[in-house]
């Protein structure tokens, strides 16, 4: 590619500054030039690892200069191109692999400090190791990284008690756009002394800046947990159920995972180890889980009630409370094989969407009609976190479709469905971000004043539009 000598010397004083161990050559390259799903795929001047927020700094003051593009990249686990660079090779990816530090863990302010670049698997085991319990947990929680999912406001199967991302955050550090590193490391829970600057980098996707390291809440280890999964003739039978099951269980209602017979048989057919725990199907299904730190019988006890009463007026059909450990395991295992097993149907397309609870069967109902009279043949397969009104209302090709064909309407299906969700006041992202998917369906349904906002935003803390370009807002 043909670079100008300024951005030359810039590469170069970069390379100098991460050293032969943070400059990614050759074939090495590869997995950082494309979004894991293969639905984006770009070029990079240069693809760099700094080793510490340092270099980080150093980095972006000479891109700075130099009005160099920078992606920011974490696990690269995200599923709408918001780590990925554009075609023109212009740009740098910045990984934060290499920082992975975990710096302090204050017990007694039930708070952990960790780099970007932590694995947040390995963020859990810290919390553990202590005693402690970091709630964050996704599927993907084995690859990526802290950076990722504070960037992106990740939310996963614990939202419901706990709270996405930035509920589980009290401080951070980021780089910015100029190279400046702002210490906002605090682990205090009450402090009015500023704008909460924090909540202006998470969910950005490093379009503001960097984040290079984060303090994080820890709570109490729960030392008893019950699971049960619940056959449901409806969702409407769900959503009766919720208040129920919050009157049982209080504050422990920990997880609450909404599964339509579409998607758990996808699960079934495809994927080892999954297995049906009913004698007969039916037509939805919720896996509950309920944890507390207090050891006793009195959240099974409290739990076996509620079902037994809403058996009685037919809102749960049939259910399974899990004896041990494994199999608690095995049923979450269903809802975690869904993703796999939709993928080994075949072609699909896939909505991170969110209503408010009361209107989930409501938008179930309407979003499928809408959807099967546009492409006949269609399979719908909702599932998702219905207790904080995030539905993954993903399509599957119909039997013996084309892929490529099928996903050539993926612009056509997302109006479609966006437009549900836009006309019952919902998000259509829920909690994967933007990133380069959804920037034109973000600008069609947004409002005006609050896009124009985020770009004010945008211009104050990068003026020069080198940070994550193209994402998110434009």
């Amino acid at each position: 590619m043909d670079l100008t000598h300024s951005t030359q010397e810039a590469l170069d004083r970069i390379r100098a500054t991460v050293g032969t161990a943070g400059w990614i050559e050759g074939e090495a390259r590869a997995p950082y030039l494309r979004e894991w799903r293969g639905l984006f795929q770009g070029r990079a001047a240069a693809v760099v690892a700094p080793a510490s927020t340092g270099e980080v700094s150093a980095v972006m003051a000479l891109c700075h200069q130099a009005g160099i593009g920078v992606v920011p990249q974490s696990g690269n686990t995200g599923l709408c191109g918001g780590a990925a660079p554009d075609a023109s090779g212009t740009q740098i990816i910045l990984s934060l692999r290499r920082m992975r530090q975990i710096r302090d863990v204050d017990v007694t302010n039930d708070t952990l400090t960790a780099e970007a670049g932590c694995i947040l698997a390995d963020v859990q085991h810290a919390a553990t190791d202590a005693d402690r319990l970091f709630p964050l947990s996704l599927a993907a929680e084995g690859s990526c990284m802290l950076g990722g999912n504070l960037g992106t406001n990740a939310g996963g199967t614990n939202v419901l008690r706990y709270g996405n991302a930035r509920d589980l955050c009290l401080g951070l550090e980021v780089v910015l756009a100029d190279g400046r590193v702002w210490n906002g490391l605090s682990g205090l829970r009450k402090d009015n002394s500023r704008y909460d600057l924090k909540d202006l980098f998470i969910g950005s996707e490093g379009t503001l800046g960097i984040i290079t390291a984060a303090v994080l809440r820890l709570y109490p280890r729960p030392r008893q947990v019950q699971t049960a999964l619940l056959a449901l003739p409806s969702p409407e039978a769900t959503v009766a159920l919720l208040p129920a099951l919050r009157e049982a269980g209080g504050d422990t209602l920990t997880a609450c995972e909404l599964m339509s017979r579409t998607s758990l048989t996808m699960a079934l057919k495809h994927v080892p180890g999954c297995r049906d725990p009913f004698d007969a199907p039916h037509p939805w299904y919720l896996l509950v889980e309920l944890s507390t730190p207090q050891a006793g019988d009195a959240l099974r006890d409290a739990l076996q009630a509620c079902l037994e009463r809403e058996m009685e007026q037919d809102r749960v059909v049939d259910g399974v409370v899990a004896e041990s450990l494994d199999q608690a395991q095995a049923l979450w295992r269903l809802r975690e094989s869904i993703p796999e097993g939709q993928t080994r149907e075949g072609a699909s397309i896939k909505h991170d969407v969110s209503v408010a609870v009361s209107r989930i069967p409501a938008f179930l109902a309407e979003a499928t009609a809408r959807v099967e009279a546009a492409l006949p043949g269609v399979r719908v397969c909702p599932f998702g976190h219905i207790g904080d009104g995030n539905i993954h209302f993903n399509l599957s090709q119909p039997e013996g479709a084309n892929p490529d064909a099928f996903r050539a309407q993926w612009d056509d299906c997302n109006r479609v469905v966006h437009d549900v969700v836009a006309a019952m006041g919902g998000s259509i992202a829920a909690e994967h971000g933007v990133g380069q998917l959804k920037v034109a369906e973000l600008e069609r349904l947004k409002d005006p004043v609050e896009l124009a906002l985020m770009r004010q935003i945008k211009a104050a803390l990068d003026p020069t539009g080198i940070m994550n370009p193209g994402k998110v807002v434009r």
